[in-house]
């Protein structure tokens, strides 16, 4: 009976941190570059159940051989044990403003031992000056005259340096030049990893990568194809109206768990109170 309460308490966690993650997919879902999580459910391990019994064998000392009898298999629960970010590409969006710039994957190759999708993205200074890494293409001039992004990070360029630009009169070329007059000013730093998975996923649209490793520069990569579009944002990747359906499948999940934790603990209550009474 106490098993069953926790195999139900395990269900209700679980669907209440995936709802909380569908809220977070659809409170992002106008944010640009953002990608939606996925929820990773996974069962506790199952439990062998056998029943002890004994055999009396007809001899002079009556001996009893004990035995196992099995009873089958007993699951112990369900956790949600990660939200793995999807990395697909968002639909564009013209905005023809001058410090919108886009990322669009035009060839990217599969890795072969993980199956995932290589994919790229710009460079970024984290706070603490190790690089980070974002899809999020909605930037801004700070006043010292640094390209950065809406949340004050800096723009690194194809070297790992900051972006210093005269004025926000400049054009992007398709491979990632800066140009302002007729002198290429940098290149926007764009990196390249050939399974996004492994990515950290921090707040403000950033990644990062495991021990801060950088990642390879995209444009020294001969076997992908990518194209940086001004005046246009690629839009969040999260689909609305599945995000809505799930959260609500999964409302009804916890739901029907909590009917049946009620269940447990009217029986309890009646085997406490009811069970045993002398009359």
């Amino acid at each position: 009976m106490f098993r069953g309460f926790y195999t139900v308490a395990s269900g209700m966690l679980s669907q209440q941190r995936k709802t909380e993650m569908l809220t977070n997919n659809m409170s992002n879902a106008n944010t640009p570059g953002y990608k939606a999580d996925q929820a990773s459910m996974r069962a506790f391990p199952k439990m062998l159940l056998e029943r002890m019994d004994s055999t009396s064998i007809p001899t002079e000392k009556a001996l009893s051989l004990p035995f196992n009898h099995k009873v089958g298999a007993l699951n112990t629960g369900v956790y949600m044990q990660e939200a793995i970010p999807s990395f697909l590409q968002g639909d564009l969006q013209e905005t023809g403003r001058n410090l919108d710039i886009a990322l669009l994957d035009v060839s990217m190759p599969t890795n072969e031992e993980t199956g995932s999708v290589g994919s790229v993205f710009l460079t970024v200074e984290g706070a603490d000056g190790n690089p980070r890494y974002t899809r999020n293409g909605n930037l801004t001039v700070n006043g010292n005259g640094f390209l950065t992004t809406n949340s004050g990070f800096y723009i690194l360029n194809d070297n790992g340096g900051r972006i210093r630009l005269d004025s926000e009169r400049f054009t992007i070329g398709e491979k990632g030049q800066i140009v302002a007059g007729e002198n290429i000013v940098a290149s926007l730093g764009v990196g390249y990893s050939d399974n996004p998975n492994r990515l950290v996923k921090q707040g403000d649209g950033l990644f990062a990568t495991e021990g801060n490793v950088p990642l390879p520069n995209a444009y020294e990569e001969n076997d992908i194809s990518f194209t940086t579009k001004q005046g246009f944002l690629e839009r969040s990747n999260v689909d609305a109206s599945r995000t809505m359906t799930d959260m609500l499948s999964a409302y009804r999940t916890f739901e029907a768990n909590q009917k049946v934790l009620q269940a447990y603990d009217r029986s309890m209550e009646k085997a406490a109170n009811e069970i045993g009474r002398v009359n």
